[in-house]
């Protein structure tokens, strides 16, 4: 794996400023949260860094190095582009910043739709990219709150305003997204009951 400076190096090369900002603020928030709920702060540290390392490519481009990586995607990442920027990036992160690490990997891969099932490290990483300190949104301050006081329940609340947000766009909503929310709640129902 490159060192911290070189992926930071590397990672400047390719994106827009913006982008680079943001990155840092996903390091950074990536890095308290994984403190705050005991996960590995090395892990999101590096994960936060390198999570969109795929966004600023083309949408073509994106698509031709889906194919070349043989990553499938669904007819939803098809027709909603900025999905693809997941499942791409991860597979760049291993390809061109020598990462192995499947968790980190995995972070990488989720941070947009999320999934069923995820790891600690996997919402830290989806939340940190929704609530990093650069993020202006009605709700955004009311959910920083939240994600520092159960992460669960501002992982359902980044999820809800998801949720509307797309439909309300009219775009296409990846069933990962309804999948992870839904996890989560029946997990949490579960916790309740006993």
């Amino acid at each position: 794996m490159l060192s911290m400076d070189e992926i930071i190096i590397k990672l400047k090369a390719c994106m827009k400023e913006s982008r680079f900002k943001h990155s840092l603020g996903v390091m950074e928030t990536s890095v308290i949260l994984a403190r705050l709920y005991g996960a590995d702060v090395k892990k999101a540290e590096i994960a936060g860094l390198i999570h969109d390392c795929a966004r600023d490519i083309p949408v073509q481009t994106q698509l031709k190095m889906a194919e070349n990586f043989g990553i499938l995607l669904d007819d939803i990442e098809r027709l909603e582009p900025a999905l693809i920027h997941g499942p791409l990036g991860a597979a760049i992160a291993r390809k061109d910043y020598g990462i192995e690490d499947e968790e980190i990997l995995n972070a990488v891969k989720l941070h947009t739709t999320g999934n069923e099932n995820m790891t600690l490290l996997e919402k830290i990483i989806f939340l940190s990219d929704y609530i990093e300190p650069g993020r202006c949104f009605p709700g955004v301050e009311d959910l920083r709150v939240k994600a520092f006081k159960d992460l669960d329940e501002a992982m359902i609340c980044a999820y809800d305003s998801t949720i509307r947000y797309v439909t309300e766009k009219g775009c296409f909503l990846h069933p990962r997204t309804v999948w992870a929310r839904n996890s989560i709640l029946l997990h949490k129902g579960r916790e309740e009951k006993t």
